[in-house]
């Protein structure tokens, strides 16, 4: 960060108002009073606190920006940008494994949860029949309370019948996944595609409408063998750096 920080003014030179509140902000970020994440004062707030017009506090505002210190969210305010958690993809994914790591706290939110005739896509990666039941986990997951990444996992009801009921108690794929039996499970196949948010998938991760995403779909299979998650994955493209591990975790 102090690479990219203002420049301190030597003697005899003045600095500009716009960039005196750069560095008093930066300075705020750095002793801590605002973290990763956490939203910024409003223009009027600032405006009021450096006695200065909102003109002035945007174009700080701006420079930070453009730093990468800040970014924006319509509608929503200024928020201190968030350092990007690394997300191993490998055999084995657990989301509360890969985040624990990181020093975070990991959470994931129930969005739906349903049961339905599997589409063309899943019955093919499921290895189902056209129009066979499976069980839809919708879901948001979280760092440090910050949302990351939308997910959904797609499950073959006839293999596991229970396993809705087991994901509303446990809220975790890999506890349903054992309290359905199945201790064990490992990455098939993983692809990753750049997409661009949605209205809806934007609201959900506190991000822009057309913000980049990384999303990755891809299938789990139990020690036999047998395809038991089809999961779609849609991450914050700013939040999350996904990095590829050949090796079993």
């Amino acid at each position: 960060m102090s690479s990219n920080s203002p420049k301190t003014p030597g003697p005899g030179t003045r600095t500009a108002v716009w960039k005196s509140i750069t560095i008093s902000l930066i300075d705020d970020i750095a002793q801590g009073r605002y973290s990763s994440g956490d939203k910024l004062p409003s223009e009027a707030q600032l405006a009021a606190r450096f006695g200065v017009n909102r003109h002035t506090v945007r174009r700080a505002l701006a420079d930070m920006a453009e730093q990468g210190l800040v970014h924006a969210r319509r509608g929503s305010g200024v928020f201190v940008a968030a350092t990007p958690t690394d997300y191993p993809i490998g055999k084995r994914v657990r989301f509360h494994q890969n985040i624990s790591r990181g020093g975070q706290i990991p959470a994931k939110r129930i969005l739906a949860l349903e049961t339905r005739a599997a589409d063309k896509t899943e019955a093919a990666a499921l290895q189902l029949e056209a129009g066979e039941m499976v069980h839809v986990y919708d879901g948001l997951s979280l760092a440090d309370d910050q949302p990351i990444a939308l997910f959904q996992s797609v499950f073959p009801a006839h293999l596991l019948p229970n396993i809705r009921t087991e994901l509303e108690d446990l809220q975790s794929v890999t506890a349903a996944l054992k309290a359905c039996g199945i201790a064990d499970y490992t990455r098939a196949e993983t692809r990753i595609t750049a997409k661009l948010a949605t209205a809806t998938q934007a609201l959900h991760l506190r991000i822009s409408e057309g913000a980049p995403l990384l999303r990755t779909t891809g299938v789990n299979i139990d020690p036999e063998g047998r395809p038991i998650e089809f999961g779609r994955t849609w991450f914050a493209g700013d939040r999350v750096t996904l990095t590829l591990n050949g090796e079993e975790s």
